[in-house]
């Protein structure tokens, strides 16, 4: 064990007029010191995209927490979503980041987003490899943790924000970046980052979302142990 802890903090905003949302977010923990995160979005909107991010979010979630390689991931994944009638195929983008006791992240990615990292209160590019699996392309990296790291994964309700609104081309990965950063010394939890970031997407669509935005913030921070 190392003086490092995870601060996680996540929310979704349903697309305008949904009841359900089509992201999910499961977290499985490993042991004291390691978890799993799993950020889900299912094809389209409502009941059908929900069913498709759960059981994607919850497969994933349990088949990595237990050790299983992610190719079985994948593979699993293919043969259990349900097949959606109007576009003919089981479709479910993931993201997920492994924190293994809190001295390294695993991060896997397949159609999402890219995972922002903040360190130094600057956007960090880590390097990745790319891997075919199922005919799919999924970006794997593996980072050493630092103390006040920041990591922000979302689905991409988050980049489509303002289109046809406020925005020509909706809200860049560059544009969430700049955003997050003139946060980055003010000391917020996770979960108020990533309250901050969603409501900010809330504004340039208007008040009415026309994707489901998940966003998930995880904050690499030192531990502070209290005695009660």
């Amino acid at each position: 064990m190392n003086n490092l802890c995870a601060d996680i903090g996540f929310n979704s905003m349903n697309k305008y007029g949904e009841q359900l949302c089509g992201d999910h977010i499961d977290v499985v923990d490993q042991d004291e010191d390691s978890r799993v995160l799993v950020l889900a979005d299912g094809l389209g909107s409502g009941v059908k995209a929900n069913i498709l991010s759960t059981l994607t979010a919850k497969i994933i979630s349990t088949m990595i927490a237990a050790g299983l390689p992610i190719e079985d991931c994948v593979e699993t994944i293919a043969a259990t979503l349900p097949v959606c009638s109007v576009r003919g195929v089981a479709y479910s983008t993931f993201t997920i980041i492994r924190l293994i006791n809190n001295e390294e992240a695993e991060i896997i990615q397949y159609d999402n987003p890219k995972v922002i990292l903040l360190r130094d209160g600057k956007n960090c590019d880590y390097p990745y490899t790319t891997l075919t699996i199922g005919g799919k392309q999924i970006l794997s990296s593996r980072i050493k943790l630092q103390e006040n790291d920041i990591f922000v994964a979302m689905s991409d309700g988050c980049i489509h924000a303002g289109v046809g609104n406020l925005l020509n081309f909706g809200w860049q990965r560059e544009d969430i970046i700049s955003f997050l950063e003139t946060f980055y010394d003010v000391g917020y939890t996770a979960k108020t980052l990533n309250t901050i970031l969603l409501d900010e997407c809330f504004k340039l669509y208007g008040g009415q979302p026309g994707d489901d935005t998940t966003a998930l913030t995880v904050h690499i921070r030192r531990r502070c142990p209290v005695s009660l």
